[in-house]
C-alpha cells in the first residue's frame, strides 16, 4: 500500500474486481450512515412540520448544510494532508489517521445500537428546547445531530481509503449516499418500509470487520514506523493468496486482508473482532426495547401522521 501513489493526485484508473469492490465497500458506508444521517434530518423536520412550525426547517438546513460543510473540510484536511507528506511520515500520519478513524467509529456503532431506541424522543426533546431557545439553538442541534454521523463517515473513509490512489472509493461512497438519501425521502412520504434494526445490524458487523482490517493496517504503518516491533515476524504465508484475482481484491480492497500480516497485526485483527463483534451482535434488547427499536421502520411523515 502506498501513500504517496500518483504524488497524492486521484486518478480514476481502475477497472474489474479492484474498482467495483472498493465501490462496494464505501457505497455500503455511505448507504448506511447516510441513512442514519437521513433519518434525524426526518425525525427533526417532521417534528417541525407536525407541530405547524414549518418557518424553523430552514433553521434545520442551515445547520445540515454547515455540519456538511465541516465533514468535507475535515476529510479533505486530513486525506490530501497525509497526502502531502513522503516516506516516513505518510507512513506516520496515515497510521494515526487509522487508528483514530477505528476509535471513532467502533464507539459510534456501539452507542448507535444501543440509542437507537430512544434516537427519535431524544431529538424531539432537543429540538422542543431549542425552539424556545431560538434559531441559532435550532442550527445548532441540527448541526451537531448530523456532524456526528458525518464525522463517523469522513474518519472511517480516510482510514478506508489511505491505500488507494484512485477515486473509486470515493464514487462508491457518493453514489450510497445519494441511494440514501433517496430511501430517506421515500420513507418520509411513506412510500417505502425498511426494517432497519436489521438494516443496522448487518451493516453495523460489517462496518466493525472493515474497521478489523484498518486497525491492522495502522499496526503495520506504526511497525513500519518503528513504534511496534515484529515488522519482519509474519504470522503465515499465504502462497495460494494472489492478491491480483478476483478474491485478491475483494478481501484486500474492503477488508485490508494480505497474504503476508505480521503476527502483530494479526493479533490485532482477530483480538478487536473477538471483543467488538460480540459487544455489538450480544445482549439484544428484550421484546418491547426490540419493539420500540423497530418503530423507526417508519419514519415519520410530513403531516397527519402520529410520530410515535
Amino acid at each position: 500500500m502506498d501513500f504517496g501513489a500518483a504524488g497524492g493526485t486521484i486518478v480514476v484508473a481502475a477497472s474489474g474486481p479492484s474498482a467495483w469492490t472498493q465501490m462496494f465497500g464505501s457505497g455500503l458506508i455511505g448507504l448506511r450512515e447516510g441513512l442514519e444521517t437521513g433519518i434525524v434530518v426526518t425525525i427533526l423536520v417532521a417534528f417541525l412540520v407536525k407541530s405547524d412550525r414549518r418557518s424553523a426547517v430552514k433553521f434545520v438546513w442551515l445547520g445540515v448544510g454547515i455540519a456538511v460543510a465541516m465533514v468535507v473540510a475535515v476529510f479533505c484536511g486530513i486525506h490530501f494532508g497525509t497526502k502531502t507528506l513522503t516516506g516516513m511520515a505518510a507512513e506516520a500520519a496515515a497510521g494515526i489517521a487509522s487508528l483514530i478513524a477505528v476509535i471513532i467509529v467502533t464507539s459510534m456503532v456501539l452507542v448507535m445500537k444501543k440509542a437507537a431506541a430512544s434516537m427519535s424522543g431524544n431529538l424531539k426533546a432537543g429540538m422542543d428546547a431549542a425552539l424556545d431557545a431560538g434559531p441559532v439553538a435550532v442550527v445548532v442541534l441540527a448541526f451537531l445531530a448530523v456532524g456526528r454521523e458525518g464525522l463517523e463517515t469522513a474518519l472511517l473513509m480516510v482510514g478506508y481509503a489511505e491505500g488507494s490512489a484512485s477515486a473509486w472509493p470515493f464514487i462508491g461512497l457518493l453514489l450510497g449516499v445519494c441511494v440514501a438519501v433517496g430511501l430517506a425521502v421515500l420513507m418520509y412520504h411513506g412510500a417505502v418500509r425498511i426494517n432497519l434494526a436489521r438494516f443496522f445490524t448487518f451493516t453495523g458487523a460489517f462496518l466493525i470487520v472493515v474497521a478489523a482490517g484498518i486497525l491492522s493496517y495502522s499496526v503495520h504503518a506504526f511497525q513500519a514506523m518503528g513504534w511496534l516491533p515484529g515488522l519482519a515476524v509474519y504470522a503465515f504465508h499465504l502462497e495460494w493468496f494472489d492478491q491480483s484475482s478476483w478474491y485478491g481484491t475483494v478481501l484486500g480492497g474492503i477488508f485490508n486482508i494480505t497474504p503476508e500480516p505480521t503476527v502483530l497485526q494479526l493479533l490485532a485483527w482477530v483480538g478487536y473482532l473477538a471483543v467488538v463483534l460480540p459487544l455489538f451482535l450480544w445482549n439484544r434488547e428484550p421484546r418491547q426495547g426490540a419493539k420500540a427499536a423497530s418503530g423507526t421502520d417508519r419514519v415519520p411523515q410530513a403531516a397527519g401522521v402520529n410520530a410515535h
